[in-house]
Protein backbone atom coordinates (compact mmCIF):
# COMPACT_ATOMS: atom_id res chain seq x y z
CA UNK A 1 0.00 0.00 0.00
CA UNK A 2 1.23 3.21 -0.97
CA UNK A 3 2.19 5.75 2.08
CA UNK A 4 3.96 8.60 2.97
CA UNK A 5 4.99 11.25 5.67
CA UNK A 6 5.47 14.93 6.16
CA UNK A 7 8.00 15.82 8.47
CA UNK A 8 7.66 19.80 9.57
CA UNK A 9 8.78 22.03 12.42
CA UNK A 10 8.46 22.64 15.64
CA UNK A 11 9.57 19.36 16.28
CA UNK A 12 10.60 15.43 14.99
CA UNK A 13 11.42 13.20 18.12
CA UNK A 14 14.70 10.63 17.22
CA UNK A 15 11.79 7.60 18.05
CA UNK A 16 10.12 8.84 14.94
CA UNK A 17 13.23 8.95 13.05
CA UNK A 18 14.16 5.43 14.20
CA UNK A 19 10.87 4.30 13.48
CA UNK A 20 10.98 5.96 9.56
CA UNK A 21 14.20 4.48 8.70
CA UNK A 22 13.66 0.54 10.43
CA UNK A 23 10.34 0.71 8.54
CA UNK A 24 11.17 2.81 5.30
CA UNK A 25 8.27 4.70 5.14
CA UNK A 26 8.63 7.16 2.53
CA UNK A 27 9.20 11.11 3.85
CA UNK A 28 8.29 14.24 1.29
CA UNK A 29 11.29 15.94 0.64
CA UNK A 30 9.92 19.76 1.22
CA UNK A 31 11.70 22.30 1.99
CA UNK A 32 11.17 21.48 5.62
CA UNK A 33 12.12 17.41 5.54
CA UNK A 34 15.44 19.07 3.91
CA UNK A 35 16.37 21.36 6.73
CA UNK A 36 15.29 18.81 9.15
CA UNK A 37 17.64 16.69 8.08
CA UNK A 38 15.74 14.35 5.39
CA UNK A 39 17.70 14.39 2.16
CA UNK A 40 18.86 11.61 0.90
CA UNK A 41 17.88 7.43 0.75
CA UNK A 42 15.56 4.97 -0.87
CA UNK A 43 12.68 6.28 0.94
CA UNK A 44 12.98 9.95 0.32
CA UNK A 45 10.36 11.13 -2.12
CA UNK A 46 10.19 14.54 -4.23
CA UNK A 47 7.28 16.19 -4.08
CA UNK A 48 6.62 15.92 -7.90
CA UNK A 49 6.07 11.71 -6.91
CA UNK A 50 3.90 12.58 -3.67
CA UNK A 51 1.99 14.55 -5.59
CA UNK A 52 1.21 11.45 -8.31
CA UNK A 53 0.94 8.89 -5.77
CA UNK A 54 -1.67 11.11 -3.74
CA UNK A 55 -3.89 11.51 -6.88
CA UNK A 56 -3.11 8.40 -8.17
CA UNK A 57 -4.18 6.38 -4.98
CA UNK A 58 -7.22 6.99 -3.73
CA UNK A 59 -7.47 7.59 0.52
CA UNK A 60 -3.77 6.93 0.35
CA UNK A 61 -2.20 6.73 4.03
CA UNK A 62 -0.66 10.06 5.06
CA UNK A 63 0.67 11.30 8.29
CA UNK A 64 1.94 14.75 9.33
CA UNK A 65 4.38 15.01 12.28
CA UNK A 66 2.82 19.08 12.59
CA UNK A 67 -0.10 20.50 11.12
CA UNK A 68 2.26 22.94 9.46
CA UNK A 69 2.16 20.44 6.69
CA UNK A 70 -1.31 21.42 6.16
CA UNK A 71 -0.21 23.88 4.13
CA UNK A 72 1.50 22.09 1.70
CA UNK A 73 -1.22 19.34 1.36
CA UNK A 74 -3.61 22.70 0.75
CA UNK A 75 -1.43 24.08 -2.04
CA UNK A 76 -0.44 21.03 -3.78
CA UNK A 77 -3.09 18.53 -3.41
CA UNK A 78 -6.45 20.74 -3.98
CA UNK A 79 -8.14 18.68 -6.49
CA UNK A 80 -7.98 16.00 -3.82
CA UNK A 81 -10.63 15.14 -1.05
CA UNK A 82 -7.59 15.65 1.18
CA UNK A 83 -7.98 19.73 2.09
CA UNK A 84 -11.75 19.56 2.29
CA UNK A 85 -11.31 16.37 4.65
CA UNK A 86 -8.94 18.23 6.70
CA UNK A 87 -10.71 21.43 6.68
CA UNK A 88 -14.13 19.54 8.67
CA UNK A 89 -11.74 18.99 11.90
CA UNK A 90 -9.61 22.25 11.56
CA UNK A 91 -11.74 24.80 11.17
CA UNK A 92 -13.44 24.65 14.32
CA UNK A 93 -16.81 26.39 13.29
CA UNK A 94 -16.92 23.49 10.24
CA UNK A 95 -16.05 21.08 12.50
CA UNK A 96 -19.25 22.25 15.04
CA UNK A 97 -21.45 22.71 11.70
CA UNK A 98 -20.48 18.81 11.08
CA UNK A 99 -21.63 17.83 14.40
CA UNK A 100 -24.55 19.28 14.71
CA UNK A 101 -26.70 16.50 14.38
CA UNK A 102 -25.27 14.90 17.70
CA UNK A 103 -25.15 18.15 20.00
CA UNK A 104 -28.41 20.11 18.11
CA UNK A 105 -28.24 22.19 20.95
CA UNK A 106 -24.54 23.50 21.18
CA UNK A 107 -24.01 27.32 21.31
CA UNK A 108 -21.51 28.39 19.19
CA UNK A 109 -20.61 31.37 16.60
CA UNK A 110 -18.04 32.77 14.63
CA UNK A 111 -15.91 36.28 15.86
CA UNK A 112 -13.86 38.57 13.76
CA UNK A 113 -11.14 40.43 15.69
CA UNK A 114 -12.60 44.25 14.77
CA UNK A 115 -15.75 42.41 16.65
CA UNK A 116 -14.00 41.61 20.23
CA UNK A 117 -14.40 45.56 21.74
CA UNK A 118 -18.38 45.47 20.56
CA UNK A 119 -19.10 42.29 21.47
CA UNK A 120 -22.41 42.03 23.64
CA UNK A 121 -22.81 39.90 26.51
CA UNK A 122 -26.22 39.28 26.44
CA UNK A 123 -27.08 36.57 24.63
CA UNK A 124 -23.93 34.34 25.25
CA UNK A 125 -24.23 31.53 27.52
CA UNK A 126 -21.91 31.61 30.51
CA UNK A 127 -19.34 30.29 30.94
CA UNK A 128 -18.01 30.07 27.19
CA UNK A 129 -14.44 29.51 25.61
CA UNK A 130 -13.19 32.03 23.13
CA UNK A 131 -10.48 30.25 20.46
CA UNK A 132 -8.99 30.75 17.30
CA UNK A 133 -11.08 29.10 14.57
CA UNK A 134 -8.29 27.63 13.12
CA UNK A 135 -5.51 26.90 16.61
CA UNK A 136 -3.13 25.03 18.03
CA UNK A 137 -1.04 24.73 21.32
CA UNK A 138 -3.94 26.04 23.76
CA UNK A 139 -3.07 29.35 22.39
CA UNK A 140 -5.73 32.24 22.27
CA UNK A 141 -7.63 29.53 24.39
CA UNK A 142 -9.65 31.66 27.28
CA UNK A 143 -12.53 30.40 29.69
CA UNK A 144 -15.01 33.52 30.23
CA UNK A 145 -16.76 32.49 33.78
CA UNK A 146 -18.61 36.42 33.89
CA UNK A 147 -19.19 39.69 31.93
CA UNK A 148 -16.68 41.27 34.43
CA UNK A 149 -14.05 39.28 33.15
CA UNK A 150 -14.74 39.92 29.52
CA UNK A 151 -12.34 43.38 29.51
CA UNK A 152 -9.64 42.22 31.11
CA UNK A 153 -9.63 38.42 29.05
CA UNK A 154 -10.31 40.86 25.30
CA UNK A 155 -7.17 42.79 25.59
CA UNK A 156 -5.05 39.39 26.63
CA UNK A 157 -6.66 38.14 23.54
CA UNK A 158 -5.66 41.53 21.18
CA UNK A 159 -1.67 41.39 22.64
CA UNK A 160 -1.71 37.53 21.93
CA UNK A 161 -2.51 38.08 18.23
CA UNK A 162 0.22 39.99 18.02
CA UNK A 163 2.53 38.29 19.28
CA UNK A 164 1.72 34.89 17.92
CA UNK A 165 1.50 36.20 14.22
CA UNK A 166 4.43 34.57 12.38
CA UNK A 167 4.87 31.73 15.17
CA UNK A 168 2.83 29.33 12.79
CA UNK A 169 1.34 29.30 9.24
CA UNK A 170 -2.27 30.52 9.24
CA UNK A 171 -3.61 26.82 7.84
CA UNK A 172 -2.15 25.80 11.79
CA UNK A 173 -3.11 28.95 14.00
CA UNK A 174 -5.25 31.88 12.36
CA UNK A 175 -5.80 34.37 14.42
CA UNK A 176 -8.33 36.12 11.53
CA UNK A 177 -11.53 34.51 13.20
CA UNK A 178 -12.08 33.48 16.75
CA UNK A 179 -15.28 30.81 17.72
CA UNK A 180 -17.15 31.13 20.97
CA UNK A 181 -18.57 28.15 22.02
CA UNK A 182 -20.29 27.14 25.34
CA UNK A 183 -18.22 26.23 27.89
CA UNK A 184 -18.31 22.10 28.29
CA UNK A 185 -18.21 21.17 31.66
CA UNK A 186 -16.31 17.11 32.62
CA UNK A 187 -13.32 14.76 32.64
CA UNK A 188 -11.19 15.93 29.42
CA UNK A 189 -9.73 13.00 27.95
CA UNK A 190 -7.00 13.14 24.82
CA UNK A 191 -6.97 10.31 22.27
CA UNK A 192 -4.94 8.84 19.47
CA UNK A 193 -7.00 7.51 16.84
CA UNK A 194 -7.17 6.91 13.33
CA UNK A 195 -10.35 5.29 10.67
CA UNK A 196 -8.78 2.67 8.86
CA UNK A 197 -9.12 1.98 4.96
CA UNK A 198 -13.00 1.10 6.11
CA UNK A 199 -13.71 4.11 7.97
CA UNK A 200 -13.91 1.87 10.99
CA UNK A 201 -11.98 4.42 14.25
CA UNK A 202 -8.65 2.17 15.90
CA UNK A 203 -7.99 3.81 19.34
CA UNK A 204 -3.97 3.68 20.17
CA UNK A 205 -4.16 5.46 22.90
CA UNK A 206 -6.23 7.08 25.88
CA UNK A 207 -4.69 9.86 28.21
CA UNK A 208 -6.95 11.71 31.08
CA UNK A 209 -6.22 15.88 31.04
CA UNK A 210 -5.69 17.01 34.57
CA UNK A 211 -5.60 20.28 35.66
CA UNK A 212 -5.12 22.64 38.44
CA UNK A 213 -8.19 24.62 39.05
CA UNK A 214 -11.51 25.09 37.15
CA UNK A 215 -10.04 28.01 35.66
CA UNK A 216 -6.98 26.26 34.07
CA UNK A 217 -7.01 25.82 29.98
CA UNK A 218 -3.52 24.55 30.11
CA UNK A 219 -1.05 21.56 28.53
CA UNK A 220 0.34 20.58 31.61
CA UNK A 221 -0.23 16.90 32.26
CA UNK A 222 -1.80 14.12 30.03
CA UNK A 223 -1.99 10.81 32.54
CA UNK A 224 -2.34 7.58 30.31
CA UNK A 225 -3.01 4.02 32.31
CA UNK A 226 -5.08 0.94 32.43
CA UNK A 227 -7.99 1.92 33.85
CA UNK A 228 -8.33 5.08 31.77
CA UNK A 229 -8.15 3.28 28.18
CA UNK A 230 -10.25 0.14 29.92
CA UNK A 231 -12.80 2.39 31.46
CA UNK A 232 -13.17 4.61 28.18
CA UNK A 233 -12.22 3.15 25.20
CA UNK A 234 -15.95 1.09 24.34
CA UNK A 235 -17.60 4.67 24.68
CA UNK A 236 -15.07 6.94 22.77
CA UNK A 237 -15.03 4.09 20.18
CA UNK A 238 -18.63 4.09 19.65
CA UNK A 239 -18.08 8.24 19.64
CA UNK A 240 -15.89 8.25 17.22
CA UNK A 241 -18.00 5.71 14.77
CA UNK A 242 -20.29 8.17 14.59
CA UNK A 243 -17.79 11.30 13.28
CA UNK A 244 -16.50 8.77 11.11
CA UNK A 245 -20.12 8.34 9.76
CA UNK A 246 -20.35 11.89 9.48
CA UNK A 247 -17.25 13.02 7.71
CA UNK A 248 -16.68 9.83 5.52
CA UNK A 249 -12.74 9.97 6.56
CA UNK A 250 -10.72 6.82 5.64
CA UNK A 251 -7.04 6.24 6.29
CA UNK A 252 -6.96 9.65 8.39
CA UNK A 253 -5.22 9.64 11.76
CA UNK A 254 -6.70 11.95 14.27
CA UNK A 255 -5.54 13.77 17.67
CA UNK A 256 -9.47 13.95 19.81
CA UNK A 257 -9.67 15.87 22.49
CA UNK A 258 -13.41 15.14 24.38
CA UNK A 259 -15.21 15.48 27.73
CA UNK A 260 -17.37 13.39 29.18
CA UNK A 261 -20.19 15.32 31.27
CA UNK A 262 -22.01 14.05 34.71
CA UNK A 263 -24.49 12.66 33.06
CA UNK A 264 -21.62 10.84 31.10
CA UNK A 265 -22.12 12.18 28.16
CA UNK A 266 -19.25 12.57 25.47
CA UNK A 267 -18.84 16.34 24.20
CA UNK A 268 -15.85 16.48 21.30
CA UNK A 269 -13.17 19.84 22.24
CA UNK A 270 -11.84 19.65 18.79
CA UNK A 271 -10.85 16.91 16.27
CA UNK A 272 -6.45 17.49 15.13
CA UNK A 273 -6.42 15.71 11.44
CA UNK A 274 -3.39 14.18 9.72
CA UNK A 275 -1.67 13.49 13.12
CA UNK A 276 -1.72 11.93 16.69
CA UNK A 277 -0.66 14.76 19.72
CA UNK A 278 1.87 17.74 18.45
CA UNK A 279 5.54 17.89 18.92
CA UNK A 280 5.90 13.83 18.63
CA UNK A 281 4.18 13.38 22.22
CA UNK A 282 1.11 11.58 22.45
CA UNK A 283 2.32 8.50 19.75
CA UNK A 284 5.72 8.12 21.33
CA UNK A 285 4.37 7.83 24.53
CA UNK A 286 2.71 4.96 23.87
CA UNK A 287 5.58 3.36 23.24
CA UNK A 288 7.51 4.24 26.11
CA UNK A 289 4.32 3.06 28.34
CA UNK A 290 2.65 0.24 26.39
CA UNK A 291 5.64 -1.31 23.65
CA UNK A 292 3.93 -0.85 20.85
CA UNK A 293 4.34 1.94 17.95
CA UNK A 294 1.41 3.91 16.82
CA UNK A 295 2.78 4.51 13.68
CA UNK A 296 3.61 1.31 12.56
CA UNK A 297 -0.28 0.25 13.55
CA UNK A 298 -1.62 3.26 11.70
CA UNK A 299 0.45 2.41 8.41
CA UNK A 300 0.07 -1.29 8.94
CA UNK A 301 -3.83 -0.97 9.61
CA UNK A 302 -3.33 -3.04 12.62
CA UNK A 303 -5.06 -2.66 15.94
CA UNK A 304 -3.85 -2.93 19.18
CA UNK A 305 -4.32 -6.01 21.44
CA UNK A 306 -4.83 -3.97 24.50
CA UNK A 307 -6.21 -7.10 26.47
CA UNK A 308 -2.60 -8.32 26.00
CA UNK A 309 -0.75 -4.58 26.38
CA UNK A 310 -2.77 -4.01 29.64
CA UNK A 311 -1.24 -7.52 31.86
CA UNK A 312 0.99 -5.97 34.44
CA UNK A 313 0.32 -2.02 34.06
CA UNK A 314 -2.13 -1.98 37.25
CA UNK A 315 -1.27 0.72 39.76
CA UNK A 316 0.77 2.29 36.99
CA UNK A 317 0.70 6.03 35.61
CA UNK A 318 1.99 7.06 32.00
CA UNK A 319 2.50 11.03 31.81
CA UNK A 320 3.37 13.77 29.36
CA UNK A 321 4.48 16.96 31.07
CA UNK A 322 4.21 19.86 29.11
CA UNK A 323 6.29 22.50 31.01
CA UNK A 324 4.98 25.47 28.89
CA UNK A 325 6.80 28.76 29.96
CA UNK A 326 4.14 29.73 33.12
CA UNK A 327 6.84 31.78 34.79
CA UNK A 328 5.84 35.24 33.38
CA UNK A 329 8.97 35.68 32.43
CA UNK A 330 10.00 36.26 28.53
CA UNK A 331 12.03 33.24 27.02
CA UNK A 332 14.68 35.59 25.14
CA UNK A 333 15.29 36.75 29.40
CA UNK A 334 15.83 33.82 30.47
CA UNK A 335 19.19 32.35 30.95
CA UNK A 336 19.10 28.44 31.68
CA UNK A 337 16.54 26.24 32.96
CA UNK A 338 17.69 23.53 35.36
CA UNK A 339 16.63 20.56 33.67
CA UNK A 340 18.11 17.79 36.33
CA UNK A 341 16.07 19.53 39.10
CA UNK A 342 13.40 19.08 37.40
CA UNK A 343 13.99 15.21 37.09
CA UNK A 344 14.60 14.99 40.52
CA UNK A 345 11.57 15.40 41.98
CA UNK A 346 9.76 12.38 39.50
CA UNK A 347 10.46 8.65 40.64
CA UNK A 348 11.26 7.53 37.37
CA UNK A 349 11.94 10.26 34.67
CA UNK A 350 11.34 8.20 30.79
CA UNK A 351 12.46 11.02 28.70
CA UNK A 352 13.33 14.76 28.83
CA UNK A 353 13.05 16.45 25.64
CA UNK A 354 14.42 19.84 25.81
CA UNK A 355 12.93 22.68 23.58
CA UNK A 356 14.36 25.60 22.34
CA UNK A 357 12.30 28.37 25.06
CA UNK A 358 13.17 31.33 22.73
CA UNK A 359 11.81 30.15 19.98
CA UNK A 360 8.18 29.06 21.24
CA UNK A 361 6.86 29.37 24.87
CA UNK A 362 7.44 25.64 26.16
CA UNK A 363 10.90 24.68 28.23
CA UNK A 364 10.49 20.92 26.83
CA UNK A 365 8.45 17.91 27.90
CA UNK A 366 8.98 14.98 30.00
CA UNK A 367 7.59 11.74 30.23
CA UNK A 368 6.93 10.25 33.22
CA UNK A 369 6.38 6.48 35.07
CA UNK A 370 4.62 7.31 38.26
CA UNK A 371 2.83 4.61 41.34
CA UNK A 372 -0.86 5.72 41.54
CA UNK A 373 0.34 6.11 45.41
CA UNK A 374 3.06 8.89 44.29
CA UNK A 375 0.64 11.00 42.63
CA UNK A 376 1.67 14.45 44.61
CA UNK A 377 4.86 14.34 42.56
CA UNK A 378 2.35 15.22 39.55
CA UNK A 379 -0.01 17.63 41.47
CA UNK A 380 3.14 19.22 42.30
CA UNK A 381 4.52 19.88 38.59
CA UNK A 382 0.56 20.61 37.61
CA UNK A 383 0.39 23.45 40.15
CA UNK A 384 4.02 24.96 39.65
CA UNK A 385 4.81 27.89 37.80
CA UNK A 386 8.21 26.52 36.91
CA UNK A 387 10.08 29.55 38.10
CA UNK A 388 11.90 27.10 40.58
CA UNK A 389 13.97 26.02 37.31
CA UNK A 390 14.52 29.05 35.78
CA UNK A 391 17.42 31.40 36.06
CA UNK A 392 17.07 34.81 34.75
CA UNK A 393 18.46 38.24 33.34
CA UNK A 394 16.18 40.85 34.56
CA UNK A 395 17.16 43.00 32.07
CA UNK A 396 17.01 41.13 28.96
Amino acid sequence: MEKMIFIDKPFVSDFLKTTIEENGFPVVKTKMAEKLGFTKGPNIINEKAAIQKAKSSKNIPIYTTSENAIGWIAEHLSDTNLPRKIDLFKDKVKFRALTKTMYPDFYFREIKPNELGNLSMENIPMPFIIKPTVGFFSMGVYKVTDPNKWKQIKEVITSEIISTKNLYPKEVLNTTAFIIEQYIEGEEFAVDAYFNASGEPVILNIHKHIFSSNDDVSDRIYISSKEIIESNIDQFSAFLKKIGKLSEVKNFPVHVEIRRDRAGSVWPIEINPMRFGGWCTTADMTYFAYQFNPYVLYFSQKRPDWKEILKNKEGKLYSIIVLDNSTGIEGNQITAFDYDLLLSKFEKPLEIRKIDYREYPVFGFLFTETKEENFFELERILKSDLKEFVTFNAFG
